[in-house]
């Protein structure tokens, strides 16, 4: 009898570029499934995304994400892993106690350089740049209560040229640094827990 697919939810707040990878890595596997896109933003491109692909998606306010415990978790119904994909707010205790080491981050910098409070996005690229860096990367972590903390699942790095980088060329080396790993990263440890 087949094992039903590893199923994810993916927590997201903007464009979904990385979603759309995710997804499309995954859409012919018999064993992880991308089952549920979370928003915050009820605007953001990354829903519209989702639903092109036929993904059920949801709006979690930051009120809702955290006083409304109950009904996210009936949301979470049957998710394995959750992957923060861009998603800009804070996990709540809660969802890490009920997720141990099933929550998934990607972060655009080589912690724990460059991480915590206000470093995310273009403000990571911009510290990068400020500080002449002569390398930065991508940092896929679990997550726990503490900002950027948690165990380092991988780190990738790529080159900078100190003085002749600005954060637009950063953000793009970064960008194909998530696009070309992140999936694969994902895929590794989901399969490894089944396994386990």
């Amino acid at each position: 009898m087949p094992t039903s697919p590893i199923r994810l939810a993916v927590f997201v707040s903007g464009e979904g570029t990385n979603l759309e990878n995710i997804i499309r890595h995954f859409a012919p596997s018999p064993t992880v499934e991308v089952a549920l896109v979370v928003s915050n933003r009820p605007e953001a491109k990354a829903l519209e995304r989702a639903r092109n692909h036929g993904i059920p998606t949801e709006t979690v306010g930051r009120t809702m994400l955290n006083e409304e415990e109950s009904a996210v978790m009936g949301l979470l119904d049957g998710i394995d892993y959750i992957i923060l994909a861009g998603f800009l707010l804070r996990i709540p205790p809660y969802l890490i106690t009920a997720f141990p080491r099933r929550i998934i981050n990607i972060h655009p910098s080589l912690l724990p350089k460059f991480g915590g409070k206000g470093m995310y996005g273009r403000y990571v690229h911009e510290a990068v740049c400020a500080a002449g860096e002569k390398e930065s990367g991508i940092t896929i972590h679990f997550v726990t209560e503490g900002l950027d903390e948690g165990a380092p699942i991988a780190q990738f790095s790529t080159p900078l040229s100190p003085g002749n980088e600005t954060p637009d060329s950063i953000a793009a080396k970064i960008h194909d640094l998530e696009q070309a790993h992140f999936p694969e990263v994902i895929a590794r440890v989901a399969t490894s827990h089944r396994k386990g």
